[in-house]
């Protein structure tokens, strides 16, 4: 149940089409369900105004069905699925309305594509091989209503190619930095931009890479002001915290 069926509900009960005992029933019962495998919280689209999202990655196919079905069924749609494998969504795709984006890895059901925030969101790569953390972030932002533009292979090995679209960023509500290797582009943009700069370590890199955690040591050891920092490969978080501030009145 998201904030638009609760107020529908309440102004129900305020024509008398239903009475204040089923509507007070109708609530409790929409908290959480329990399939067994899983407890989906209804209640998360009224508290937070976004449904559950739900992490493909050690679920099976049958459970993903289940748990989508049952948020269908409770009025939920652009119900998002993270970390889905291609062979999970193509069993999926089976039964229902799937979108899937390989690159990525998210699969969308019931999705609206409708966009409800004024401002923009700018995902940026240090290069091509950081687009997948980013696609899940870009996907995730606009799944969520927000118009997104993608600065891909921008990184510091060739600053120019950042200084190019230079107003682009400055356009940005929210930017959302993608590197591995050592990281650097969040403190770059960070020092360029007047907007908040969610930077995404990623776990590309050699060896002393150490899978991510030099870029996020560098991420987090920013001296740039503005920089936040989203764990490794957290594409997704990254996606609704920009989605969060960018969805903030003035």
């Amino acid at each position: 149940m998201n904030q638009e069926q609760v107020l529908s509900l309440l102004k129900e009960v305020k024509e008398g089409s239903i009475s204040p005992e089923d509507a007070v029933l109708k609530l409790k019962i929409t908290p959480f369900e329990d399939l067994g495998y899983a407890k989906i919280d209804h209640h998360r689209g009224v508290r937070q105004g976004i449904p559950e999202v739900i992490f493909g990655s050690g679920k099976t196919a049958e459970q993903i069905i289940g748990i989508a079905d049952s948020m269908k069924k409770n009025g939920n749609t652009n119900i998002l699925i993270t970390r889905l494998s291609k062979e999970k969504a193509s069993m999926i795709s089976d039964v229902l309305d799937l979108q899937y984006d390989p690159m990525s890895q998210i699969g969308i059901i019931g999705r609206k594509g409708e966009i409800t925030a004024k401002t923009k969101i700018v995902v940026a790569t240090g290069g091509t091989s950081d687009m997948p953390i980013a696609e899940e972030a870009a996907l995730t932002a606009e799944v969520l209503g927000n118009h997104v533009e993608r600065l891909y292979d921008v990184g510091v090995a060739g600053l120019h190619r950042l200084l190019a679209n230079i107003d682009v960023l400055m356009e940005a509500k929210v930017v959302i930095a993608v590197a591995g290797m050592e990281g650097a582009l969040a403190s770059v943009i960070g020092g360029l931009v007047d907007c908040p700069v969610i930077a995404v370590p990623t776990s590309i890199g050699y060896g002393s890479n150490l899978g991510g955690l030099s870029a996020l040591l560098s991420m987090l050891n920013s001296c740039a002001s503005g920089v936040s920092v989203v764990n490794i490969d957290n594409g997704f978080g990254a996606g609704y915290l920009a989605s969060m501030i960018n969805h903030i009145k003035e």
